[in-house]
């Protein structure tokens, strides 16, 4: 990036804080298989040991519990995968969501194509499922449910607790997708009472290719992966120590200065939505999620830009050093509109004129300030 430009897409992924890249830089450096058993062997299986530790004191997990991936793709196809398939009985259902990222509803349709049944539950306006809802779906078969914990686009918070809950009362595991929501905001893996739980380092400044899967003691999960056996063969192969320890490195920063950043990110999203409408007009600014900031996560903020082109817009952003997005990364390529937005009954004037801003570690007042006034010079000169 040039010093010029203000990056505002986080939730797609953020720069690599420099004091994580600080403590990889010995593993990357170093030989040493943490499954050998000389001394460079030991030395890495040591550090892998720390991170595991670290991951799972500031999850609340065991550290057993803990599975190193390479992001949140994989944990969560790992998860959902594992939780429904069961090689001695028939396909059986699912229950899902409309707002789930591509890297569950892919697998879920995956898994439809091998004789699933999806039963998928709605959103209200706010983008926020009704866990009472989507628990009363549950039939005999249904072999688990998943909820995202923060959803991607709006940050709408969804009651994961509230459906595992529910769930445990018939027998019914429960994945979360908490990719968007660790390192953005408190996460409790023991009190959520999921089944298993996904989380990726290059959402909150760690290294891309680091992600981990919380799998509960005790939850079996049918293997997609053959190997040597490693991380209890739930993720078999040679372990990355550099990126386990980029992953444990940044969740110990975020644990440290999670209050300073939450109070920041709140203060900035008010910032840009003030600036905003004192300066495009209120009347020209939807927000798309929940209105109750506590009900979405802290740096997360989705506006619709009335009588716009989002692209347009995007555009003349990116012309002025701006970088935000539509919605999600992974479904960039896509011209549909967005699933979340469609699923939230947004109006068809504001489906495709809506803009994700989201903000990282780094973000600055100088950088909301900048970005309000390019915004309001696009918006001018669209309008035009």
């Amino acid at each position: 990036m040039t010093p010029s430009s203000i990056y505002l897409d986080n939730n797609a992924t953020t720069a690599l804080d420099p004091r994580v890249l600080e403590a990889m830089a010995p593993h990357f450096l170093a030989a040493g298989n943490a499954e050998s058993r000389h001394s460079a062997g030991r030395r890495a299986r040591r550090a892998f040991d720390e991170a595991t530790e670290t991951v799972a004191e500031i999850l609340n997990a065991r550290p057993d519990e803990v599975v190193f991936t390479s992001g949140g793709t994989e944990a969560n196809n790992l998860a959902v995968s594992g939780l429904a398939v069961d090689e001695s009985s028939p396909p059986g259902r699912v229950a899902t969501t409309a707002i789930e990222h591509p890297a569950v509803n892919a697998m879920v349709a995956h898994l439809e194509s091998k004789g699933f049944v999806a039963d998928i539950a709605p959103v209200d306006a706010e983008g926020i499922v009704d866990a009472d809802r989507m628990a009363a779906s549950f039939v005999d078969r249904t072999r688990l449910a998943t909820l995202m914990l923060a959803n991607n686009e709006t940050g709408a918070i969804q009651p994961v607790a509230r459906l595992a809950d529910l769930a445990a009362a018939r027998g019914v595991p429960v994945h979360t997708d908490a990719v968007q929501a660790v390192g953005r905001i408190p996460v409790d893996f023991a009190a959520l009472g999921v089944a298993t739980l996904a989380a990726s380092g290059h959402k909150f400044h760690g290294p891309p290719g680091s992600g981990v899967l919380l799998a509960r003691r005790g939850i079996r999960l049918a293997p997609r992966l053959f190997g040597g056996g490693q991380q209890r063969g739930i993720r078999p192969g040679t372990i990355a120590v550099p990126l386990a320890i980029g992953f444990a490195a940044a969740l110990d920063l975020w644990r440290r200065e999670h209050r300073a950043r939450i109070e920041g990110w709140r203060r900035l999203t008010d910032r840009l939505v003030d600036g905003l409408r004192r300066s495009v007009g209120a009347d020209r600014i939807v927000l798309n999620g929940p209105a109750d900031p506590a009900r979405r996560l802290p740096q997360t903020v989705n506006l619709g830009f009335l009588r716009l082109d989002g692209d347009a817009l995007l555009m003349q952003l990116d012309l002025a050093g701006v970088a935000a997005s539509l919605g999600s990364a992974c479904a960039s390529g896509s011209t549909q509109p967005s699933p979340t937005l469609v699923a939230m009954g947004t109006p068809a004037d504001c489906l495709r004129s809506s803009v994700r801003f989201s903000l990282g570690a780094f973000t600055t007042e100088d950088d909301i300030d900048r970005a309000v006034a390019h915004l309001a010079a696009a918006v001018a000169w669209l309008s035009r």
